[in-house]
């Protein structure tokens, strides 16, 4: 016994870098998106072969890529940060995952331990407080033992209901050291909510929507899993349904003969839509992400508003509702068998008419209708153009969950990383970028790490020389003498060709729809810069 003891003793046991490695892997975790810096280095020469690294050119795009990767696919991504500088550069991406609910654990490197507190050189000074509030959970472990444990923390957190980015800083010194032996029970931990509605819930739901006589529902991009039992409900309701304001995915087929299109952002243009129904359920929502400023009452009379959500904090900081948090889909699927069915169908498919053609030019309403007459169940779309993000879904008919991403806080620089993630995620679909020329500057690196991976992405430049929705905001706020409000001058051809990706460049419908048949046909990367009106 006293030998083996010893021997035991002598033989080196896993470094806490190795079993870092053997909790990512137990939850699937193998590809990581990164923009390496000198902090991280120990952690990444230490990556087994069998994970791959997606390397991005700027921590925004990183963030940007993993967080179309995580919607796609559904599973928890990891993304290796610098310190302070690099987690501050992933920022403004981060308001985007957020609010998507995106599962991504955000592993920063952290300075030498016994040397943070003396704020040298890419140290991040309290670390943990850096990305909070766009984080569910941050922390910076206070031993190199806790490293494992504060990891399958970090995993558990963001996948858990609702789901959404996390934030952990580990010294790099850190990896080297032994772990504990009882990390070999952290790989097989796991956290399950039971979600669904009681009996009595959903008796007193149904019973709230079968006594409305003008019902209507809101779905928000919670409810995007959730299609069928939505469609369900709401044939059997015979009610219109609107998408929520500011969508990041599309939870109801767009096509549908019941869909009224997305609600504005604004109070007035909500309450002016909700009017006339007494009951109304909001679904995988918060109850609203208003944006532009509409002094006035949120809701004409007294509707019978009930909210269902996943996230607690949608409860309890929304103005108005009586909120149930609960797992969506499940809670749709109950509400669906059980309402009555007012027997009001069949609901013919919607049409979309073409929109009018420009005498010189093209519209951007003409660049959806190609769009949606080469659409098929092999392509998704991302859409990052925000002076088309009210008619986009109207002209363009969306027919199954995780068919559409928009930035869930419209924050600028989605678009064409998000699509290279979910490209990533899903090598079997299509990809179809949609974006503004304004926004295309915040994320344009994403086409070298397309070019250099072959992804099948198609990204359409909606080129108007204009920060479009800013001139809208600024013509409502008196302030259109405001600078930076255009972006002309840039040629979008040379960018993408720089960066290794195929382009072209239209100024006509019919020229458009030549590229954008090319490009479906293409293996890899395509760009297209179409140019449209003002």
């Amino acid at each position: 016994m006293r030998l083996t003891a010893l021997l035991n003793m002598a033989k080196p046991g896993p470094t806490v870098l190795e079993s870092a490695f053997a909790i990512l892997r137990a939850h699937g975790m193998k590809t990581m998106f990164g923009n390496p810096g000198s902090n991280e280095l120990p952690f990444l020469a230490g990556m087994p072969a069998d994970f791959d690294y997606v390397l991005g050119l700027h921590e925004g795009t990183v963030v940007g890529m993993a967080d179309g990767y995580a919607q796609a696919s559904g599973e928890p991504v990891l993304v290796s940060l610098h310190a302070a500088s690099g987690s501050g550069n992933a920022m403004g991406a981060l308001t985007n995952a957020r609010y998507s609910h995106s599962p991504l654990v955000l592993l920063a490197g952290q300075q030498v331990r016994r040397t943070v507190g003396q704020e040298v050189m890419l140290s991040s000074v309290d670390a943990a407080l850096l990305p909070r509030p766009l984080v569910k959970h941050a922390h910076e472990p206070l031993s190199p033992q806790d490293v494992p444990r504060a990891l399958t923390h970090a995993i558990l957190e963001a996948t858990t209901e609702p789901r959404g980015p996390v934030y952990l800083s580990v010294p790099w010194d850190d990896w080297a050291a032994p772990a504990l032996a009882d990390d070999t029970h952290l790989p097989t931990r796991r956290v399950r909510t039971a979600g669904r509605l009681s009996a009595d819930l959903v008796a007193e739901l149904v019973e709230r929507l079968d006594a409305a006589t003008s019902p209507v529902l809101v779905l928000g991009p919670d409810a995007d899993g959730a299609q069928p039992s939505a469609v369900a409900l709401a044939e059997r309701l015979g009610c219109p349904v609107w998408v929520a304001p500011s969508p990041c995915r599309a939870p109801f087929p767009t096509g549908h003969g019941l869909f009224a299109g997305i609600l504005p952002t604004g109070v007035e243009g909500v309450r002016a839509r909700l009017e006339g129904h007494d009951a109304v359920l909001v679904a995988g929502a918060p109850v609203m992400r208003y944006h532009r400023w509409e002094p006035g009452a949120y809701l004409s009379g007294t509707p019978d508003v009930m909210h269902l959500t996943c996230d607690a904090s949608e409860a309890t900081r929304a103005p108005y509702g009586d909120a149930v948090v609960a797992s969506i889909a499940p809670a749709l699927h109950a509400l669906a068998e059980r309402v009555a069915d007012r027997g009001r169908g069949p609901w013919p498919a919607r049409e979309i008419a073409p929109a009018p053609s420009a005498e010189e030019g093209m519209t951007g309403e003409e660049v959806l209708d190609v769009i949606n007459a080469h659409t098929h169940e092999g392509i998704s779309y991302v859409n990052e153009t925000t002076t088309l993000d009210a008619s986009w879904m109207a002209r363009v008919a969306l027919t199954r969950p995780g068919q559409y991403h928009f930035p869930a806080s419209g924050g600028l620089g989605f678009g064409l990383p998000a699509a290279v993630g979910i490209a990533l995620a899903r090598p079997e679909i299509t990809v179809v970028a949609t974006v503004g020329d304004g926004s295309a500057n915040y994320g344009i690196t994403a086409l070298w790490t397309a070019a250099q991976r072959g992804t099948r992405v198609v990204f359409v430049i909606v080129n108007n020389g204009t920060y479009g929705a800013l001139r809208r905001f600024a013509a409502a706020m008196d302030a259109s003498n405001a600078p930076g409000l255009d972006v002309p001058g840039i040629d979008f051809v040379q960018l993408a060709q720089g960066y290794g990706v195929p382009a072209s460049r239209t100024a006509s419908k019919a020229g458009f729809e030549r590229a954008y048949r090319n490009a479906l046909a293409a293996e890899g990367p395509v760009l297209i810069d179409a140019r449209v009106l003002p």
